[in-house]
């Protein structure tokens, strides 16, 4: 009787703790299990998805005390466009994203701004000043699939990506300490379990070369 009130405590204790686990992880993945099970199924049908990119231009005249600025030695070794010239983009343009790194040439600084859902580029003559801004934007369902595959994301988002996988794998270990658990009551348990297995493998053998 002692062996069996220690074995029903140890397992009570377990199925607190994996419980536990459990569903703390589950509402920490949940949204974005949400946004990559939906990006899934967009990406796996990206060619009948049509998107219509939206192209935004902008056009001007780098002032020549800024101008003057942007072309000296120093604005190139310090390897951004300087302060005051990204100040002078976000005010002119609401441009933001200007602090990347340029590509220099004689006669132009050209600085690629890739972005989820789009792409934009800035370019500025370093003799007449003309400045020149276009972005494309192929909308919501372009941004959310780039945000599946950590395109131009950015550092944030990769170790949010980072958090959700650990998360995830705690949600998934844990269920299968449960499945385990609770199967000797559930028949149906390691049979299901295998088909979640079998499913893809067989899929992967047969269809995939």
């Amino acid at each position: 009787m002692a062996d069996a009130a220690a074995v029903a405590q140890r397992r009570a204790f377990w199925l607190k703790q994996l419980h536990q686990w459990h569903w703390i992880s589950a509402a920490l993945c949940l949204v974005g299990m949400l946004l990559f099970a939906a990006t899934g199924i967009t990406l796996n049908h990206a060619s009948q998805i049509k998107a219509r990119p939206q192209l935004t231009q902008h056009r001007g005249e780098l002032p020549a005390p800024l101008l003057a600025e942007l072309a000296s030695p120093s604005a190139k070794a310090a390897g951004a466009l300087p302060a005051d010239v990204q100040q002078w983009f976000a005010t002119q343009w609401s441009l933001q994203g200007a602090d990347g790194t340029p590509e220099w040439s004689e006669d132009e600084v050209y600085l690629s701004m890739p972005r989820p859902g789009g792409d934009a580029w800035l370019s500025v003559d370093l003799q007449t000043g003309e400045t020149t801004y276009e972005r494309t934007d192929r909308g919501w369902i372009s941004y959310f699939n780039d945000l599946h595959k950590g395109r131009n994301t950015g550092l944030m988002w990769s170790w949010f990506i980072d958090v959700f996988a650990v998360a995830c794998l705690i949600f998934s270990v844990t269920g299968l300490f449960l499945l385990q658990l609770h199967a000797s009551r559930r028949p149906s348990t390691w049979p299901l379990t295998g088909l979640g297995l079998l499913i893809p493998l067989l899929l992967a053998l047969l269809f995939i070369h």
